[in-house]
């Protein structure tokens, strides 16, 4: 595959459509995960693509694999696991959420103690200079009890969410199916290009 490519397509090139898929998988055909070095060929080529178009998937297989039943299955197999894929994000990302609403409470309330504790308890017990240093400690502790949720809200949830659409729109995928002559043979390319990149 070219990344320039007009018709924003992500090319493979296999000598059998099993070789997409994971070997051990017992699952049907359709329902297979995908071999993790295909994966990470489609994903990797994909994120070069303009992200408001949509991805092809074109896989060269011989002709007498072409009329197979698993080519004929392979657009559905590919939108099953790019959909499961996305929706194992998707809870990812929920659950960074649940725990972020969580930081932050715990780190709200922490923070209202620490002011609350700096403003009126550091007089009674302290005097000065000692007073400041015990006020801005717990300022300091106050804040730093909330570092985990600005982390989560603010940058944490970028990526997983990314790679959800990324998968989202890899599930949207038209896959089409080109034969080749069989005495071809070629090395698959998202295993050779795969390991050089």
């Amino acid at each position: 595959m070219t990344a320039d490519s007009p018709t924003e397509a992500i090319e493979l090139r296999v000598e059998k459509v099993a070789q997409l898929f994971h070997s051990l998988d017992p699952y049907p055909f359709r329902e297979r995960d995908l071999d993790k070095e295909a994966e990470d060929y489609i994903v990797r080529w994909a994120r070069e693509l303009d992200a408001d178009q949509p991805i092809a998937i074109l896989v060269h297989i011989p002709e007498s694999e072409a009329e197979s039943k698993a080519a004929q299955q392979l657009g559905e197999a590919f939108a099953r696991y790019f959909s499961y894929r996305a929706d194992l994000l998707q809870s990812e990302l929920q659950e960074l959420f649940r725990v972020g609403r969580r930081s932050l409470a715990i780190g709200i309330t922490v923070l209202t103690i620490c002011l609350f504790s700096a403003h009126f308890l550091a007089g009674y017990f302290f005097e000065a200079p000692l007073r400041r240093l015990v006020e801005e400690s717990l300022l300091i502790l106050g804040w730093v009890a909330n570092w985990r949720p600005i982390e989560i809200f603010f940058y944490d949830w970028w990526p997983i969410a990314q790679r959800r659409d990324l998968y989202r729109r890899l599930a949207a995928a038209a896959v089409e199916i080109k034969a080749y002559p069989a005495k071809q043979m070629p090395t698959p390319v998202w295993r050779s290009q795969a390991s050089t990149s």
